[in-house]
């Protein structure tokens, strides 16, 4: 069965700089999206970056020019570069992508990763 696995949050002062990784566990034939979301404490998860693979990349507006999203899709990992954090940046961040399978098609979900940005 297909797996996401986050990895990299730590704390880190305001102005630092973090990389995510997020790796596929498990049988998988074709990746074809990933994408970067994060919960902050009281607040509703939201999209953070989003590629497709072999198309278009997207950012939210409070991350552009900060971080920046990439993958190996054969490889089945992803990343986010996460730089000039600020505290308002401190969340869960989940990785997220839409892959095909030995068990078929579907959404697959990481278990999350801490991010803590001190002022």
């Amino acid at each position: 069965q297909v797996q996401l696995v986050e990895s990299g949050g730590d704390l880190v002062q305001a102005g630092g700089s973090l990389r995510l990784s997020c790796v596929v566990r498990g049988t998988f034939f074709s990746i074809y999206e990933m994408g970067w979301y994060r919960r902050a404490p009281g607040k509703q998860r939201e999209l953070v970056a989003h590629n497709a693979n072999g198309g278009d990349t997207n950012y939210a507006d409070f991350v552009k020019g900060r971080f920046t999203i990439s993958a190996d899709y054969s490889k089945g990992i992803g990343y986010l570069q996460m730089n000039s954090l600020k505290p308002e940046d401190t969340a869960v961040y989940f990785c997220n992508s839409r892959i095909e399978g030995s068990e078929g098609y579907g959404d697959y979900w990481g278990q999350g990763t801490q991010v803590t940005v001190s002022s």
